[in-house]
């Protein structure tokens, strides 16, 4: 994969929206997708994530849905890009690190699913969005957040794969876990993500498919490239 950034002025002020499960590697693609158009990353999962952490730390119970939806409108989640790691504020205190502990990974489809914490996010998503020139990822860019994005791809993969990816990242950030731990997660959040009243985890209609089980992040990145400048005229 070349680190060359494209120069499409075509591309200017688009938007290109990802969604998938867990694990399917929409996140790296996502980052590196932007970084060579030149874009904004939009990591929507981390604002919920961000949100779950918050009310962790400051003993908010994940039942409640009024406290958290408050806390949604009120809290500054904002994204900055430093040697190539999208990191994640709240409030001015990054917390990139925090958000993927193990208890957050929990929790965070609860909060997700309760309908006023995503409206508030949904809107700080699209006032995020609303110039364009952005990669956005998460679980219903496609379908609820940007309906209009110029270019949708759901990315997926094999249960087993997202699991061994998750793996992968966890052990490297020094989080004790192994495979089966984390199959039943992916299941898990699976069920609950597709499941859910609010914004449920779906393919749009429009969007493309593309299947990771074999790829490598850099395929993966090189894929969407190639149906960017096709799908541009």
């Amino acid at each position: 994969m070349s680190d060359i950034k494209l120069n499409l002025p075509k591309l200017k002020g688009k938007v290109i929206a990802i969604d998938g499960p867990a694990g399917s590697g929409k996140s790296t693609t996502a980052k590196i997708l932007a970084a060579r158009l030149g874009y904004i990353y939009l990591d929507t999962g981390a604002m919920y994530r961000a949100l779950t952490h918050f009310a962790l730390a400051n003993n908010v119970a994940i039942s409640n849905e009024e406290k958290l939806t408050v806390l949604a409108w009120k809290l500054s989640i904002e994204f900055e890009t430093h040697e190539d790691v999208n990191r994640v504020f709240i409030n001015g205190v990054d917390v990139t690190k925090e958000i993927r502990d193990p208890e957050v990974t929990k929790y965070v489809s609860q909060v997700s699913a309760y309908k006023g914490v995503r409206e508030a996010m949904v809107a700080k998503q699209t006032e995020l969005g609303k110039n364009g020139s952005i990669v956005a990822e998460g679980r219903d860019t496609t379908t609820v957040v940007f309906t209009d994005a110029d270019i949708k791809v759901y990315l997926d993969a094999s249960v087993n794969e997202r699991a061994r990816r998750r793996l992968l990242e966890l052990t490297k950030m020094g989080v004790s876990t192994n495979l089966e731990e984390q199959e039943a997660d992916i299941v898990r959040r699976d069920g609950f993500d597709s499941n859910r009243t609010h914004s449920p985890l779906s393919r749009a209609r429009d969007a493309i498919v593309v299947d990771t089980t074999n790829m490598t992040i850099e395929d993966q990145v090189d894929r969407i490239i190639s149906l960017v400048k096709s799908l541009i005229k």
